[in-house]
C-alpha cells in the first residue's frame, strides 16, 4: 500500500463507517477530517452528504479535490469540532444522522516536521493543530515549574513530572527551548527507558499538545454537541488513541445511556432519560494486519452509540484541570 493511499485509510475505518451505517439520504458530520477517509467511505454510499470539520487549515484546503469531486454533497469548514452545532447551522444543518470523530493529532501532521508534534523529526517545538494561539515553546518558556508538573502529570500521565518540569526550568534558564530535539534530549536526561519501550520523551510530548489545543477539553464539548444534533437514530462513532481519551468517551457514552429511575435516597428526583443506546459494550480495537501496517494503530479504540428520541442531557461542568491561559497568565 502507498503512503498517499495509507493516508486515507483513517484507523478503524472500515469499523467505524459500518458502526455509522450511512444510508442514502443522510447527512453526516466528519467532524475531524484530517485526509479525508471517514469522507471518502461515506460519500461512497450514493446520496449521502458530509459536513467536514477540521481546525487544521492544511487538512481542509488538502481536501479540496475531494470536495470538487462530490457533486456537492461535501462541504469543509476550518474550525474546532466542539463547535459542529454551530458549523451545520451555518450550513442551515439543525440535526443530522451521524457524527464520526477520529480523536487527537493526525499521522499528517505528525509526519510534518514543521509542525512540532514529533520528536523524531526536527522541528520548532509548535504542537498546535490550527494556526493560531501559544505553541509548544510558548508554554515551556512561561508556565512556572509547578505548573509545568501538573500539565506534565495529569495530560501525560509521567510519573516523573516533577523532574522534567526541573530540567526544563533549568534548561531555558540557559537558552530558550525552541526546537522538539532540545526538549526530548532535555527530557531523556531525567526519564530513563529500557530497549522496546516508548521514547522517554513520548508522555512529556503528549501532554504539551493535548495542552496547547485543549484537546480534552473539546472533546467534552464535541461529545455534548454531537449529542444535541443527532436525530434519534442517528449514530456516533468515536475513535481516540489513548486512555485519556477512552476514559472521556466510554462515561460520557455510560453516563448519557443510563436507564432512568431515582435514586433510592431521592426517588422524587428522576434521572434524564437516556440519550444513547451504546452498540460497543466493549470497544472495537484494530486486528493483527491493521496494527503490522501502521503501528500507530495498537492503541485505538472505537466507541459507538445511537441517539434515542430523549432530550440532550444538560451539559456538565469542564473538569478542573490545567487551563491555557490561567498557565501562561500565572507562569
Amino acid at each position: 500500500m502507498s503512503a498517499s493511499t495509507s493516508r486515507h485509510i483513517p484507523v478503524l475505518g472500515v469499523e467505524a463507517v459500518e458502526l455509522l451505517s450511512p444510508r442514502d439520504g443522510g447527512i453526516y458530520v466528519d467532524a475531524t477530517f484530517g485526509a479525508g477517509g471517514y469522507s471518502r467511505m461515506i460519500l461512497a454510499v450514493p446520496g449521502t452528504h458530509v459536513i467536514g470539520i477540521d481546525r487544521d487549515r492544511t487538512a481542509i484546503s488538502g481536501g479540496f479535490d475531494l470536495v470538487d469531486g462530490s457533486a456537492g454533497r461535501l462541504t469543509l469548514v476550518e474550525d474546532r469540532f466542539s463547535n459542529l452545532t454551530e458549523v451545520c447551522a451555518a450550513q442551515g444543518v439543525l440535526a443530522v444522522d451521524g457524527v464520526v470523530m477520529d480523536v487527537g493529532v493526525s499521522s499528517m501532521q505528525l509526519d510534518q516536521a514543521e509542525r512540532g508534534f514529533s520528536f523524531r523529526l526536527g522541528g520548532p517545538l509548535d504542537m498546535r493543530m490550527g494556526h493560531d494561539g501559544p505553541t509548544a515553546a510558548d508554554v515551556v518558556a512561561k508556565a512556572s515549574e509547578a505548573d509545568l508538573a501538573n500539565v506534565i502529570y495529569i495530560f501525560g500521565e509521567e510519573r516523573h513530572s516533577r523532574a522534567v518540569a526541573r530540567a526544563i526550568v533549568a534548561a531555558r534558564k540557559e537558552a530558550p527551548i525552541t526546537t522538539t530535539r532540545a526538549l526530548a534530549d532535555i527530557v531523556s536526561k531525567v526519564v530513563r527507558s529500557k530497549p522496546n519501550e516508548i521514547h522517554p520523551a513520548t508522555r512529556t510530548f503528549q501532554a504539551l499538545r493535548i495542552f496547547v489545543n485543549e484537546e480534552l477539553d473539546e472533546l467534552h464539548l464535541a461529545l455534548a454537541a454531537a449529542e444535541r444534533m443527532l436525530k434519534p437514530g442517528g449514530r456516533l462513532a468515536v475513535v481516540s488513541f489513548h486512555s485519556l481519551e477512552d476514559r472521556i468517551v466510554k462515561n460520557f457514552l455510560v453516563e448519557r445511556g443510563k436507564a432512568g429511575g431515582g435514586s433510592r435516597h431521592l426517588p422524587e428526583l428522576a434521572q434524564a432519560a437516556p440519550s444513547f443506546h451504546v452498540l460497543t459494550k466493549r470497544p472495537v480495537t484494530p486486528g493483527d494486519a491493521e496494527v503490522a501496517a501502521n503501528p500507530r494503530a495498537r492503541s485505538a479504540k472505537l466507541r459507538g452509540a445511537e441517539r434515542t428520541e430523549a432530550p440532550a442531557h444538560a451539559a456538565a461542568a469542564l473538569p478542573a484541570w490545567p487551563q491555557l491561559a490561567d498557565v501562561l497568565r500565572g507562569g
